[in-house]
């Protein structure tokens, strides 16, 4: 049976911001800052209630500049604040350092604790891919060719040569949901349903756009979004919103955080399409 985007999350008039659910977003460092932003910028953007970034101080002096909407904590209360959250996403920026390999290993084990559906990105994926960790259940992996191949140990040939099989072997080994991110996207869950991005184009093909779209993810998540249909419908309003940037800028002109900009006119045309 062909899978077929869901609606987006209801929204509630008689709401408050913990209705759309609490992010905490552990990803940053000391000289990689801007992905934590654009991942946690992109998760309010698409409808999340309240995210909350711990990271390095550098990190959170640039976020409380460029985004007051985001909630910063240092690295440190991150077992206090597992508890208290909804949805982790780790990974964006976070650089494998010894100390940023502590902090996603600790991180994971209070996630799966705590029962988190988690989002694994970049960084957090490459630590993966090193260490032997058990993730939190329906953990969503969002690689790139190249990552995928670390995460199976096999060349990047082989996962271009046949990028479905990979997802789903991916999917096999984490026992997760995979998003492997191309020019056309694929995501598979542990059934092996496929589903096959047909939005978005080279003006996505730029330093933290992958960052967004975790953040986007994780954003439909938080609003109790099954988490197959959350991964599948951020991997589509993330290309969507690069189809319209690109009509206003051309492909050459779109930033990743022009991507942001737009993914709220990607909303309102996907409602369109729905009606």
């Amino acid at each position: 049976m062909e899978y077929k985007l869901p609606n987006l999350p209801e929204r509630i008039e008689n709401s408050n911001k913990g209705t759309y659910g609490k992010i905490l977003n552990v990803s940053g460092s000391e000289y990689m800052t801007g992905a934590a932003i654009l991942s946690s910028i992109s998760a309010l953007k698409v409808g999340a209630g309240y995210v909350e970034l711990a990271s390095h101080p550098n990190t959170l002096k640039a976020a409380s500049y460029i985004a007051p909407e985001i909630v910063l904590a240092p690295v440190e209360k991150i077992s206090q604040l597992i508890p208290q959250s909804t949805i982790l996403t780790i990974g964006c920026g976070l650089s494998q350092s010894d100390e940023a390999v502590d902090i996603f290993i600790n991180t994971i084990k209070l996630a799966k604790k705590h029962n988190i559906k988690t989002v694994i990105d970049a960084d957090g994926l490459n630590i993966l891919s090193k260490n032997h960790i058990d993730i939190p259940k329906e953990s969503i992996l969002t690689p790139h060719p190249k990552e995928a191949s670390r995460l199976l140990d096999t060349s990047l040939e082989n996962v271009l040569s046949n990028m479905e099989l990979a997802a789903k072997e991916i999917t096999d080994k984490y026992n997760c949901i995979t998003v492997l991110k191309s020019h056309r996207t694929i995501v598979t869950n542990q059934n092996h349903t496929i589903y096959k991005n047909t939005s978005g184009n080279s003006a996505l093909a730029k330093a933290g756009s992958g960052d967004v779209l975790a953040g986007m993810i994780s954003g439909l998540l938080a609003q109790n979004m099954d988490t197959f249909d959350a991964a599948c419908l951020g991997v589509y309003l993330h290309g969507l919103s690069g189809d319209i940037a690109k009509n206003d800028l051309t492909a050459y002109g779109v930033l990743a955080s022009d991507t942001i900009r737009y993914i709220p006119l990607a909303i309102k045309e996907y409602i369109n399409q729905r009606s």
